[in-house]
């Protein structure tokens, strides 16, 4: 079944195309990553997902739904947490739960009890009292988890859930939304950390300038593009690099490689094998480093920078 269908999914603001005629099908069930640095128009998709900004061309449909034609069914659906923690500040925990779940015409026993179980499950019940503007960021951060969940939602869409986190309060957002998953909710997420790509997407695309780069999973694609392992080598200074001779060298072990200033690095599946291999191109490395191959890697050969957005 599928959960939410983009086909040549156009947003245009300003005359400036924010998402470029993409196509993507997410599954019930899985947990589907965008992930791009910020301008990579990811945002953009998931805010046309859940009917905050109209689509300009293409089609987009949300459990079957039209999202044009469908908002408000599809408002009820889903559960959103967007970038910014948008919460009552003079309000209670709980209180801001109880509110939330008045939009959805949900009776007042009944979202009391379900803001318990949230706040249980997110781990912040005992400041079911406290007010907002007294938790610390990781705090706000699961309460707006928690309250997108409030309405019993088929699909759970985040934008950028963990951005500002200390690494310990990103850990635990992460066990949250493993569990969520493994009782069969559908995760939409955008993300421009690589690792969190890594932990929670079954199935990710990457996104650049509006335009979808590559699908797939995770594991799929670092061993698409760069295979198991990395080599990182430190070149004297304009070290010249002979693309031709150096694949001669050192054979099929080596099946790809980046020039990054003075840093080469060497992709393969075979890294013991490759670093036996190295002598053979004549070169006096200042350090080498053989690494697993990651995500970090794929988006670099892709676009030429790195997900923060710097040039190579």
């Amino acid at each position: 079944m599928v959960a939410v269908k983009g086909k040549k999914l156009t947003k245009i603001y300003n005359g400036i195309k924010a998402v470029d005629s993409i196509d993507f099908e997410i599954q019930q069930g899985e947990s589907f990553g965008f992930l791009g640095p910020n301008g990579a128009g990811k945002t953009t998709v998931v805010k046309m997902m859940y009917c905050f900004s109209p689509v300009t061309s293409g089609e987009l449909r949300v459990l079957d739904m039209e999202v044009s034609k469908n908002p408000s069914q599809i408002k009820n659906l889903l559960g959103v947490v967007s970038q910014d923690n948008n919460l009552d500040p003079e309000l209670s925990v709980e209180d801001n739960l109880i509110l939330f779940a008045s939009y959805f015409n949900i009776p007042r026993k009944t979202a009391q009890k379900r803001a318990r179980e949230l706040l249980e499950f997110m781990g912040i019940s005992e400041k079911s009292d406290a007010l907002v503007e007294n938790l610390s960021g990781g705090m706000k951060r699961r309460l707006v988890i928690a309250r997108s969940l409030i309405n019993h939602p088929r699909v759970l869409v985040l934008d950028e859930p963990t951005t500002g986190l200390d690494p310990h309060a990103r850990h635990l957002v992460w066990d949250q939304l493993r569990y969520l998953k493994e009782k069969g909710l559908t995760i939409i997420l955008t993300t421009h950390y690589l690792e969190e790509a890594s932990v929670l997407c079954d199935r990710l695309v990457i996104m650049d300038r509006g335009k979808i780069l590559e699908e797939g999973s995770p594991r799929d694609l670092i061993l698409k593009h760069i295979g198991k392992e990395v080599i990182e080598l430190g070149l004297p200074q304009e070290t010249p690099i002979d693309p031709q001779e150096l694949k001669k060298r050192l054979g099929d072990c080596c099946h790809d490689y980046r020039r990054e200033g003075n840093f080469l690095y060497l992709f393969t599946s075979n890294g013991q094998e490759l670093l036996e291999n190295l002598p053979l191109i004549n070169i006096p490395f200042s350090y080498q480093l053989l690494r697993p191959a990651t995500l970090e890697d794929v988006f670099l050969k892709l676009t030429g920078r790195t997900i923060n957005g710097q040039p190579d």
